[in-house]
């Protein structure tokens, strides 16, 4: 991978923010397409069968003498979010998340995003089954570096980010992995809940919507279960993980904005370059102000210390943009959980036009 760095944004290895838990839907939709012949396909099935192979009884596990203590608290705390997420959430009932897998490395896939150099809009790949989407997923992390070093060759600028879940929307019984098993609780709980969101509501073509609907799902879902079964101290962790979260967020859309209106302007590109390598430093600038804020913390610092482009932007958007709108929409029915997820299936069938201006309007506070 020596070299990559230079011109991929790399980011796997830095704290599980939302935008590196991709979903790796569209390698279960290979599978499920049979689409054995290209070359990309066949690794995704490969991996698929692999993950799913390694899958075992998360029950019988729990009841297996042999398994290791801190594994089994671990895989019954699971259970537990389990039956509150269909009890509390009205999330699906079905077979994913009752098994476990251990896969022997820290991710499930590397994903891919790409933009082009003066524009914001994540380049889209389409497969069978679940369209098209702002990424590409491997299951094999050379692969991924392999591709990606052609796109950079093509002019784009890319990013590589790690996933740590997998999804096939319940077409398959989705496990439990080693990737997020002994996360802090309330990381565990938000991504079964997210998982689960996806298995109940996606929308082809439309990877903002799908992923800020789960962000609103995962985050409305810790609020509960913590105020559940929280104790004091992993609330005030949670809390203070979320605003550092929401602080980073609003830093970098804000940087974010400030490149929309760089690349809709009637400079020439020479300028327009120039002036985004401007607003990429001011943002590492303000990245500092804000990391000394929180009293040093640095859980950030090895997405700031890469190349950064706009495809590292574009992968925060998809996971952000619109989850007010979402938080808005499940205030308007009184924070009932089957409301909100039929309310959001409307809003899912919408053409995607009326779709976003729907949402739009949820944001700034119109119905």
């Amino acid at each position: 991978m020596a070299g990559i760095a230079a011109a991929v944004g790399y980011d796997w290895r830095m704290p599980r923010l939302r935008f590196a838990r991709t979903a790796a839907l569209v390698l279960a939709g290979s599978v499920l397409a049979g689409c054995a012949g290209d070359g990309y396909y066949a690794q995704s099935i490969e991996g698929h069968f692999a993950l799913m192979g390694a899958r075992e009884s998360v029950a019988g596990l729990i009841r297996d003498e042999e398994t290791p203590e801190d594994l089994r608290t671990r895989l019954v705390l699971a259970e537990e979010i389990r039956a509150f997420a269909i009890e509390e959430l009205a999330l699906p009932d079905n077979g994913s998340y009752r098994t476990y897998a251990d896969l022997g490395r820290e991710v499930v896939t590397w994903n891919v995003v790409a933009t082009p150099q003066l524009a914001l809009d994540p380049v889209a790949w389409c497969f069978p089954v679940f369209g098209c989407v702002a990424y590409r997923g491997y299951f094999n992390e050379d692969e991924a570096v392999a591709f990606a070093r052609t796109l950079v060759a093509e002019g784009l600028d890319v990013t590589i980010g790690g996933s740590i879940a997998y999804s096939t929307l319940g077409w398959f019984r989705d496990p439990l992995l080693n990737t997020i098993i002994f996360d802090p609780d309330y990381a565990l709980a938000g991504t079964i809940f997210h998982e689960l969101a996806h298995q109940l509501l996606y929308v082809n073509d439309d990877s903002t919507f799908n992923e800020s609907y789960a962000v609103a799902v995962e985050r409305e879902g810790i609020r509960r279960w913590l105020a559940a079964h929280g104790t004091p101290e992993l609330v005030a962790a949670w809390q203070a993980s979320e605003r550092r979260q929401e602080e980073f967020v609003t830093l970098v859309l804000g940087a974010r904005d400030r490149l929309e209106a760089l690349y809709a302007s009637d400079r020439s590109d020479a300028e327009k370059l120039q002036r985004k390598a401007v607003i990429f430093d001011r943002l590492r600038a303000d990245y500092r102000v804000l990391r000394a804020s929180w009293g040093g913390y640095g859980g950030y610092d090895r997405w700031f210390a890469q190349d950064l482009n706009n495809a590292n932007l574009a992968s925060v958007a998809t996971y952000n943009a619109t989850v007010p709108a979402f938080d808005a929409l499940l205030a308007s029915v009184g924070g009932d959980m089957a409301a909100f997820h039929a309310a959001a299936a409307e809003l899912a069938r919408l053409p995607r036009a009326e779709r976003d201006a729907a949402l739009a309007r949820l944001a700034g506070g119109g119905q």
